[in-house]
């Protein structure tokens, strides 16, 4: 199982294999540490006097909930067609190729569970972009278009249990009550899941989070 450093030269490479900027996507189920090993990475890599790699998650690209109560998705939200999935492949062909200018992408507010436009600065001086998504390697629809975009996906995945229980606790921290995040655990985030895990043998790369070490 790689380590902690293992990972911090694989994605220094990705900068160094191409002369553009590299983009790099960590894809996983919910609750997989998808986030926090994104974070970790950054970090690490912008421990110098100039940062260099920026973390742009895919939750930004979230549809908003007056538009999922629209379509009839609210219920479902998380699924694939709960987010612009061809506005986020185009970002990340963007940042893929224009270095020139600031490119502004989205976030996402956890405690209001909704998008923020133009949150996250990307100057010309990253050379790297790391991205994280539940369905980064999912094959239809313009989902495709993103795997197109990223130079490596690297897929988390944790022991199941752990993986529930720590899901469950996020919900109940972000609002929802013990009952309520249990359901929504058992029902659209494990639909999802599946959904998710069934895309792993398409990474560059599998992670064991509980074996990763620093």
């Amino acid at each position: 199982m790689p380590t902690f450093d293992d990972l911090l030269t694989r994605a220094r490479a990705l900068v160094h294999a191409r002369p553009a900027r590299a983009v790099l996507g960590i894809a996983g189920s919910p609750g997989a540490g998808k986030t926090t090993l994104a974070e970790r990475l950054v970090r690490a890599l912008n421990d110098g006097d100039e940062p260099w790699a920026v973390h742009v998650p895919m939750d930004g690209f979230h549809l908003a909930d007056v538009e999922l109560d629209r379509l009839g998705r609210r219920h479902r939200k998380g699924a694939p067609d709960t987010f612009d999935a061809a506005g986020y492949a185009a970002l990340l062909r963007r940042l893929r190729d224009e270095n020139e200018d600031v490119v502004y992408a989205p976030g996402f507010e956890r405690v209001l569970e909704q998008p923020l436009a133009g949150a996250i600065p990307v100057p010309p001086s990253a050379r790297l972009v790391v991205t994280e998504g539940n369905y980064l390697l999912l094959g239809t629809g313009a989902w495709a278009r993103v795997r197109a975009a990223l130079d490596e996906v690297w897929f988390c995945e944790l022991p199941e249990p752990e993986r529930v229980r720590r899901l469950v606790a996020r919900h109940e921290e972000f609002g929802k009550g013990h009952e309520e995040a249990v359901a929504w655990v058992g029902g659209t985030d494990r639909r999802n899941a599946d959904l998710v895990a069934a895309t792993r043998d398409r990474a560059d790369l599998v992670i064991t989070m509980t074996c990763l070490q620093g």
